[in-house]
């Protein structure tokens, strides 16, 4: 079932995707501090980090070396990484598809927190669309007309 709710998520993002690939690369890493992370491409790389902090690292025990938003100079380099994060979503969901509600130990901030599998994804997900709602309201302001990347249209 989460394998099927996260490829709602992809076509979403995917949406969103092609709309960006249409904002100019100036405006693509124009930084407005009213904004979240500031930029659409810090935004992407925010919400790929997060999928890679609680997915890969504390779920999934990977070894992950974040890089700065600096690193990821154009879409491109953005959809490179969303690529590793979808795997490691996909790891994910097939190591815990048979039991999503069993609580998992997870380091938060220095301290223990119990997780079930399915609060995690949970968390990931709608974290990836209050940011999606970020970038087309910034998108907007930087003068363009926002898609509808809703899963349901």
């Amino acid at each position: 079932m989460l394998h099927h709710q996260y490829n709602l998520v992809l076509s979403s993002r995917a949406i969103i995707l092609d709309y960006i690939e249409n904002i100019s690369e100036e405006d693509f890493l124009s930084e407005n501090s009213t904004f979240g992370r500031g930029s659409i491409r810090n935004l992407l790389v925010h919400i790929g980090d997060t999928y890679a902090s609680w997915i890969a690292e504390r779920a999934l025990k990977k070894e992950i070396i974040y890089k700065p938003f600096d690193d990821y100079s154009t879409l491109a380099d953005c959809l490179l990484y969303f690529n590793v994060i979808n795997g490691y979503v996909r790891d994910f969901l097939d190591t815990y598809e048979s039991d999503y509600l069993t609580d998992l130990e997870i380091i938060r901030n220095g301290t223990t927190v119990s997780l079930s599998p399915l609060k995690l994804f949970t968390h990931v997900i709608t974290h990836e669309f209050h940011h999606k709602g970020q970038m087309m309201s910034l998108s907007r302001h930087l003068g363009y007309i926002p898609v509808d990347a809703d899963i349901i249209h």
